[in-house]
């Protein structure tokens, strides 16, 4: 009995200390990643600007096939909502909240917690036949989730996504 009290405080301890940690760690995240593709940049917009095309580049969306998903709106417009559901990657909103033709989309994205993130796709033309695309999140992460920005960074999948994507308009 005396083992699993020590276990059951040391067990408290150690959350205590992530929550005090938590406490100076800032409360908000920014994460983004670039990439070239060898496209002129109305074209590759002409493709990002709708967000059912991310089901052919997005990590999060190529997870999970059997993911649910419903829309509402015209996609590729202010006011878009796509809504999924999926046992792999959670649940969640992403709704178009500005357009900038040819250049950028952003999108309000609510994972059903906090308040929603920002996400940013920021196209600049590198040549008349490649473009910089820019894919990007910002937004408040209250305490404790902030904890999380120690070990976890969505760099990676946004590069991920971008590596894909060039695949795709590569083609």
């Amino acid at each position: 009995m005396k083992i699993l009290k020590k276990i059951l405080l040391a067990l408290l301890g150690i959350v205590v200390l992530f929550l005090i940690i938590a406490a100076f760690l800032p409360k908000t995240f920014k994460s983004e990643r670039s990439i070239v593709i060898n496209r002129p940049q109305q074209e590759v917009f002409d493709y990002v600007k709708y967000i059912k095309n991310q089901d052919h580049y997005g990590k999060w969306n190529l997870m999970d096939p059997a993911m649910k998903k419903s829309y509402e709106g015209t996609d590729g417009t202010v006011g878009f909502k796509y809504t999924w559901d999926s046992k792999e990657v959670g649940k969640g909103t992403q709704t178009i909240v500005s357009i900038t033709d040819g250049k950028e989309i952003s999108t309000s994205l609510d994972f059903g917690f906090g308040d929603p993130a920002t996400s940013h796709m920021i196209l600049e033309p590198v040549s008349a036949s490649e473009t910089r695309v820019t894919w990007g999140i910002s937004g408040d992460s209250p305490w404790p989730m902030n904890l999380m920005g120690l070990f976890y960074d969505m760099g990676a999948d946004f590069e991920e996504g971008l590596t894909n994507l060039k695949s795709v308009l590569e083609k």
